[in-house]
């Protein structure tokens, strides 16, 4: 069995005592274990700071990107064994392992290109220009600049269990461009992923030392150490990132914390979209990639869908006959339709079903546990897919504050209006994405309005590119990852304004010949 090793302060460290085991979910195969205990944790800081700090702080944006086109291309070069990897402890389809491992790669390599328009712009420059240079009074040498600035601290990831490379290595791509360390922290049961892409950086001699950091089990006392040019990044649920911002070191030191938390995300249909349309067809493909593709388990996956009244009925059957063909078991066996990522997972997964059941009409799947079709008898986190449909959309319950995080979707009926929408929209808290089916442009703008200020993004998928749009589950590097409210109220990725979480905004005052030319703005 693998003991997964921690790499900090440039060594690796095998905890002490017996660690946490890492489960195949498919087969419930013990994979791996885990434990960081006896870690020195200011050891850790101290080497990201003096070490790591300063060598990526040396480099200019170009330079920068060139590491992360390099870590791409390593992660590409191992791409088959970390699919194999990806999939053995995450217990998902061949599929599910491609969109976390490619997600990391397409990400890193995205970055780099930011870091090279970066580099056009600002030349030598390890400072970012926000805005024009403007007259402060009458007098036009006397005046006013804000400028972006690399902190002198690191940058601390906690990662969410369902994306071990991607939800990695997309946060270390903006914290790396910007010039600032990481310690990075993936959740323990799928921890192996993430261990081996670490290792490939490692052994592979090509990146500053101290840059990266690896914790493999609990960090400690790592936070209470954390100082004022530091950071935290979180991914996981809202209980956990109220517990972590609500640090006493953590307020006390004003440490920038980034939070990615639970979201009842959704799809709206419009009151024009026709059954059997090509809209209609497009809304159903992509709630069924939602429920199935990593067996639900995307912090966008789409988890409410609001549907004219008179048209539920057809929706849950068409959802319903969709899903039938579904194989529910062991992906390396030919499953289609693979476990949630552990058992304790499962149990939730299922209560929150039977809750969301009791308010609801059951179309197909529910709360019992099922055999995985080519799994060991009883063993395996599996799940059914699973449609609900309620009464009344607009109506209070637990369907607008219990997010299932696995293949589960409710049916929520509405009165077809943009105002009825963007309400019911609001009263899931704040979502990172929701998607808006509908060809009628004063309907959309109406729902637009009322409903963004409570989305981190939102797709307005019409005719004319429902067949060449992303899915809403697609993160992309150049738009903002985040939501408001119970989403966690953060942003990363955004291209460039990825970066801003890692930098300092300073508001320059002075002579404008003398700012332009330790600027670099000569001309």
């Amino acid at each position: 069995m693998i003991r997964l090793s921690s790499y900090v302060a440039g060594r690796w460290f095998e905890g002490n005592g017996p660690g946490a085991l890492l489960i195949n979910p498919a087969t419930e195969e013990v994979m791996a274990e885990a434990n960081a205990a006896g870690i020195d944790f200011g050891a850790v800081l101290d080497h990201a700071r003096k070490v790591g700090g300063p060598a990526l702080r040396q480099l200019t944006f170009k330079e920068r990107a060139t590491l992360l086109m390099t870590l791409s291309k390593l992660f590409h070069a191992h791409r088959e064994e970390l699919l194999d990897l990806g999939q053995a402890n995450g217990g998902g389809t061949r599929g599910d392992a491609k969109f976390d491992v490619d997600g990391a790669i397409g990400t890193l390599a995205a970055y780099s290109v930011f870091g090279d328009k970066l580099a056009e712009r600002t030349g030598n420059r390890k400072s970012i220009l926000d805005g024009e240079m403007f007259a402060l009074t009458r007098s036009p040498r006397f005046v006013g600049q804000h400028l972006w600035t690399t902190r002198a601290g690191v940058a601390v990831h906690i990662n969410a269990f369902n994306f071990p490379a991607w939800g990695t290595f997309e946060k270390l791509a903006a914290a790396w461009l910007a010039g600032v360390p990481v310690v990075t922290k993936p959740a323990t049961s799928t921890a192996l992923l993430t261990w081996r892409m670490v290792q490939l950086m490692v052994e592979s001699g090509k990146f500053p030392e101290g840059a990266i950091q690896l914790v493999c089990g609990s960090t400690g006392d790592l936070l209470d150490r954390l100082g004022p040019m530091d950071s935290l990044a979180f991914t996981g649920s809202a209980a956990t990132g109220t517990m972590l911002r609500s640090n006493n070191n953590l307020l006390r030191n004003s440490v920038r914390v980034n939070v990615e938390a639970d979201s009842l995300n959704a799809l709206v249909l419009g009151p024009d979209v026709e059954v059997g349309s090509d809209l209609w067809s497009a809304a159903l493909r992509l709630i069924v990639q939602d429920m199935t593709q990593k067996s639900g388990q995307k912090c966008t996956a789409i988890r409410r869908v609001l549907v004219p009244a008179e048209r539920a009925e057809e929706l849950g059957e068409a959802l319903v006959d969709a899903l039938s063909g579904l194989k529910v078991g062991n992906p390396m066996a030919g499953g289609t339709l693979g476990p949630v990522a552990t058992m304790s997972q499962q149990r939730d997964v299922l209560a929150g079903i039977a809750t969301l059941a009791a308010e609801g009409k059951l179309l197909c799947g529910g709360s019992s546990r099922v055999e995985g079709v080519d799994a060991p008898a009883g063993k395996g986190a599996y799940v059914a897919p699973t449609v609900i449909l309620m009464k009344d959309g607009s109506a209070p319950g637990k369907v607008h504050d219990l997010e299932i995080f696995g293949p589960c979707v409710s049916l929520l009926p509405y009165d077809g209006s943009a105002g009825a929408a963007a309400c019911i929209l609001s009263m899931g808290q704040g979502s990172l994405v929701s998607t808006v089916v509908s060809d009628q442009r004063p309907w959309l703008e109406e729902l637009l309005n009322g409903a963004a200020p409570w989305l981190g993004r939102m797709l307005l998928l019409s005719s004319k590119i429902a067949d060449s749009a992303t899915p809403p589950g697609m993160v992309l590097p150049a738009l903002v990852h985040g939501g408001p409210g119970r989403a966690g109220g953060g942003e990363e990725l955004g291209g460039e304004r990825g970066l801003c979480f890692y930098m300092q905004r300073t508001a320059l005052q002075g002579d404008q010949v003398v700012l332009r030319k330790i600027l670099g703005l000569e001309g």
